[in-house]
């Protein structure tokens, strides 16, 4: 058996022990360890009572890994987060009392009703892995991941998070109403299912050998084309909206390239060609593949872009979604 099979074999037993707390979710639990092997940091959107909470608190049990949770309100402060200097008066001297983000796993739960500074100093934390308190810098544990919950229907009292925020999010994860015969079965565990004892089969140990195994992946010439092509589209110029139709049509702006270019106001940044070719990557690792096909990017696609596009006001008006012009821009590229 060679390491990309029993790596399958690996990935296989954490999702039949995710299983036994969260019922159906079979996107979200391989968001969730795609991220933790591409050591990324995910985005869980859904309303309320959809075993978001849940999911991040059962890979912690999953993984051994550190774990805290934060729940985010408007009265929260940077220091509540990362930590605060502590006047000791015995010795005259201030010490440092780290805050909850010092560890490997952080569920940071409704994450969008966070004020400005607080969103600063996460932003921080995600994106160079190390936390400022009073004059000094500190490392943050390894690996350190951000797994973070917003509530879309209820906007009083929440706070849009920054465009370069949500560029750190690795992913971000639709959380969708379950299935009628799912919701049987969670009806059936009397609604506890946080009581259910799952066993630690994902440790660091598997997510560096992962992170190693991801090296040997090969991604073929044609394929990184194809993820550089699928981001690019994602960006019209201002002077391109407004001469679409006088120039000839860029690849995947045909049959209906104009729409495309209408609906976005800003694309997506070299950050996401980055995570698409690595979450290629690591489902071509679930499958147990040491190479990546075309499809391996589509399915990554909508996770890594639909919170990377910042849409214009004919997309509000016309109700038309992220995911469904990532949709059409695969639908109208050519596949290697």
């Amino acid at each position: 058996m060679d390491d990309f099979t029993n790596y399958k074999e690996i990935i296989a037993r954490c999702r039949a022990e995710a299983a036994k707390r969260v019922v159906g979710q079979t996107g979200v639990i391989d968001g969730i360890l795609t991220a933790l092997i591409a050591g990324g940091h995910v985005l869980l959107e859904g309303v309320p009572g959809l075993a978001k909470t849940l999911a991040v608190k059962t890979f912690a049990d999953i993984t051994g890994l550190g774990f805290k949770r934060i729940q985010f309100t408007p009265d929260l402060l940077p220091a509540d987060l990362t930590g605060t200097l502590i006047y000791e008066q015995s010795t005259g001297q201030f010490t440092v009392r780290k805050g909850p983000v010092f560890t490997n796993l952080v569920l940071a739960d409704e994450i969008n009703r966070a004020p400005a500074k607080v969103q600063s100093a996460l932003l921080e934390a995600m994106a160079e892995k190390h936390v400022t308190i009073g004059s000094e810098t500190y490392p943050l544990p390894e690996p350190f991941f951000v797994l973070a919950t917003q509530n879309p229907i209820e906007q009083e009292g929440t706070y849009n998070l920054p465009e370069a925020e949500l560029d750190r999010f690795l992913l971000k994860l639709m959380v969708p109403y379950p299935q009628a015969e799912e919701e049987l079965a969670i009806v059936k565990t009397g609604g506890e299912p946080d009581k259910t004892a799952v066993n630690a089969v994902f440790t660091a140990e598997h997510i560096r050998q992962g992170r190693a195994l991801l090296d040997a992946i090969r991604c073929d010439d044609k394929i990184v084309e194809y993820i550089v092509s699928i981001v690019t589209v994602t960006r019209p110029l201002q002077d391109e909206k407004k001469a679409a139709h006088a120039r000839p049509l860029r690849s995947g702006e045909k049959r209906g390239g104009e729409d495309i270019l209408k609906y976005i106001a800003f694309g997506a940044s070299p950050r996401a060609s980055i995570a698409l070719h690595r979450c290629a990557k690591v489902r071509a690792l679930f499958e147990g593949r040491s190479f990546v096909l075309p499809e391996d990017v589509k399915n990554a696609a909508p996770a890594v872009l639909r919170h990377r596009l910042v849409l214009s006001y004919e997309a509000a008006a016309d109700n038309v979604t992220a995911d469904s012009l990532i949709a059409k821009i695969l639908s109208v590229l050519p596949v290697p």
